[in-house]
């Protein structure tokens, strides 16, 4: 709660509101429910009488979370323990003012109450009023849990919001052996969460113990180092049930009966890891060609495989859906069905297409007033339109241009139709409109 002296102040507006009650608790500092008071603040209040009477100080008591902190009717009127160097009572024909300093600071985070209760002079009128505020927060957040949920990432949860600064620290031990030590490369801040990126693969089910610095709650208050550590085990792949591969069972029994101090047996256990992060590497080989979870950089030498021949920029999953279907996009080639599915899958728009010729039809046309043999030119025979609802952007254009182009049969050509704009009508105009030739009723 800072403080600050105005140079001057200015009222542009004051409204007067009558109080109904007699006794009225005002200019509390700090005020109801306000929130980040500093644990040091004193408590400040005045009871004002709007009548005759006068406030009756030895009628009056504050109370501070339950605790008696002031009585005016008894010596010394400030209790021990809200007496400090700042405590003041004053008291004027209509009000009493109290400043309560309290000796202990208040609790990070604290919700305290004060109840005050005065009478007017004489006891006609009487008040009982509470009001509570907040302390500021000076807690540092606590590391609750850590998990590893990759091979080279681990989140670290805390009991708030938290922020990653400049400083920020992370140190690894190994409470098993044999264990890869580990070093952070990155880490994001998530609301309660800190996530971690890894320099190199943990080693899987070995315990790690964690300890983060450099980590402050949106207040700013730094995670304490008793409060900052946490146990996790190294992230363990899947692996298929019926798996069997265990380096130190395929050594010869003679060599397992003779390694009398364990250091044969803790290499097997070296190399077993290393032979784990093979199958694992093995297993991860079939999402390269899955289209549905395949990196980035090889969903694009897929579609390259596959010829693309739209030149759009597409995102991540418009790839994925690409992949899925350009094959029988490939099929469609030269069909009405498949120009009206191209153009929805990258459009997202409803077409509709026509020809410009009109031939006879096997098993129905007839020889009548209305037969039409065919087309007199050779552009209305091999030319078809593809009609849209609605006006179409000038990148919506090009790329409809392109799918058609690339979808049409090569010996076709293609006439696109748009709404035309609605027409503009001129209007007559007050104190500008005149007559003359060019005059439109």
């Amino acid at each position: 709660m800072p403080t600050l002296e105005l140079p001057a102040l200015y009222a542009d507006n004051i409204i007067t509101i009558v109080a109904d009650e007699r006794l009225i608790l005002l200019n509390r500092d700090p005020g109801p429910d306000e929130t980040g008071v500093p644990l040091d603040w004193p408590i400040a209040l005045e009871v004002l009488d709007t009548g005759p009477d006068g406030v009756d100080r030895a009628a009056t008591q504050v109370f501070v979370d339950g605790v008696l902190a002031f009585d005016g009717g008894v010596d010394p009127e400030l209790q021990p323990g809200y007496d400090g160097p700042r405590a003041e009572v004053v008291l004027t024909s209509d009000t009493l003012r109290l400043v309560l300093d309290p000796i202990v600071p208040w609790t990070s985070e604290a919700k305290v109450e004060v109840r005050v209760i005065s009478k007017t002079l004489g006891g006609v009128h009487a008040l009982d009023q509470i009001f509570s505020f907040f302390a500021e927060d000076r807690t540092g957040p606590r590391v609750l849990a850590a998990q590893a949920n990759s091979p080279t990432t681990v989140l670290i949860g805390f009991d708030e919001e938290v922020a990653v600064t400049e400083n920020f620290a992370c140190t690894f031990t190994a409470l098993d052996l044999p264990a890869v030590p580990l070093l952070p490369l990155a880490a994001e801040a998530q609301k309660t969460l800190v996530r971690l990126e890894l320099a190199t693969d943990m080693t899987p089910d070995v315990r790690y113990r964690l300890t983060v610095s450099g980590v402050t709650d949106l207040h700013g208050n730094t995670v304490l180092p008793l409060s900052a550590t946490a146990i996790f085990s190294g992230f363990r792949p899947p692996r298929p049930r019926e798996r069997n591969f265990d380096l130190w069972s395929m050594f010869p029994k003679h060599l397992r009966r003779d390694d009398a101090t364990g250091d044969l047996k803790k290499f097997a256990a070296c190399l077993q890891e290393v032979v784990h992060l093979l199958l694992v590497e093995l297993d991860r080989f079939p999402d390269l060609y899955d289209l549905e979870r395949s990196p980035e950089p090889f969903l694009d030498a897929i579609l390259t495989d596959l010829a693309v021949p739209f030149p759009f920029e597409l995102d991540l999953l418009e790839k994925r859906r690409l992949a899925s279907v350009l094959v029988e996009m490939y099929c469609q080639k030269g069909t009405a069905l498949g120009l009206r599915n191209a153009v929805r899958f990258f459009l997202g728009l409803e077409v509709t297409i026509s020809s410009c010729s009109h031939t006879l039809v096997l098993g129905e046309a007839e020889l009548d007033d209305t037969f039409v043999l065919g087309p007199s030119d050779r552009f209305a025979l091999y030319a078809f339109e593809v009609q849209v609802d609605s006006p179409l952007s000038a990148t919506q254009r090009r790329q409809l241009a392109a799918i058609i182009d690339y979808l049409r049969p090569v010996h076709t050509h293609a006439l696109l139709r748009e709404p035309l704009p609605p027409p503009s009508f001129v209007v007559w105009e007050l104190g500008e409109g005149a007559l003359g030739s060019m005059l439109l009723l």
